[in-house]
């Protein structure tokens, strides 16, 4: 089994919405082999709780004005530092950079076949990794990260 192409366009267009808002590192597996509850799973991050909520916000926003889907369930919204809206078909993850390493998604379902992104999407691999290093710099230098 393989995902719908119902989940395709709704992992797309969250992607894309993801990646408008900026997060980091945004993948989508089909998980349908596997798991009987959904058809595919989206993870992005963000460096801060009031950007995973400003991603999660649009994603939310975008599946609904353009496609007309609205989630059955989100989670997470206290705290902001894991949120998780369930369209049934997929499921949307946006957690904290610090969230998003410690629990590794992305090593439980490695063996799930990846399903393609927009290329705004897929060009967000590896910001988070740039961020942390950057932000590492500006602490080492004393500075905020703030351009004077």
């Amino acid at each position: 089994m393989t995902a719908t192409d119902r989940s395709i366009e709704l992992v797309t267009a969250a992607a894309q919405a993801a990646a408008d808002r900026l997060a980091h590192d945004i993948i989508a597996y089909d998980v349908s082999d596997v798991l009987s509850i959904t058809d595919a799973f989206l993870l992005a991050s963000a460096p801060n709780d009031r950007q995973v909520k400003s991603i999660v916000d649009e994603i939310e926003e975008r599946l609904n004005k353009e496609l007309g889907a609205k989630p059955v369930r989100r989670e997470g919204d206290r705290d902001a530092r894991w949120i998780l809206l369930d369209y049934v078909d997929i499921v949307v993850h946006v957690q904290h950079s610090e969230e998003r390493v410690f629990y590794a998604l992305e090593r439980l379902w490695k063996d799930c076949p990846e399903l393609p992104l927009p290329e705004d999407a897929v060009k967000t691999r590896g910001k988070a990794e740039e961020h942390a290093r950057l932000s590492g710099a500006d602490a080492a230098d004393g500075s905020d990260g703030e351009l004077s």
